[in-house]
């Protein structure tokens, strides 16, 4: 299995992981967004929570030149760390959501 198929499959399965055991909020729907040919996938809620409408990201990963970008997590787990756990090397991921000035001091990659 080439690398960047490896890559898909475990940010889907990490991501359908997430979704499987985290709550359900009433009238809210989790959507799973898998764009494989382009290599992007995020999590989204939409929905309403009574006359609210709820619409955000909640997770966002790019595939780009054979590297994860971690691009938001607006969860409370460290989906980096959950990367290594799934032996992709940590210079294969990148923090998106850092700037490139500040990546140099994470231990991932800088881009």
């Amino acid at each position: 299995m080439d690398k960047i198929t490896k890559y898909q499959k475990i940010i889907k399965k990490l991501m359908t992981d997430y979704v499987n055991n985290c709550g359900t909020r009433k009238d809210v729907e989790r959507e799973l967004i898998f764009d494989t040919e382009n290599n992007h996938y995020q999590l989204v809620n939409v929905g309403w929570e009574d006359e609210h409408r709820i619409y955000g990201c909640i997770l966002h990963f790019d595939i780009k030149n054979g590297k994860i970008w971690l691009q938001y997590n607006g969860t409370e787990i460290d989906f980096a760390q959950e990367l290594v756990k799934q032996n992709v090397p940590h210079e294969d991921i990148i923090i998106g959501f850092h700037s490139p000035f500040m990546r140099q001091f994470t231990e991932y990659a800088i881009s």
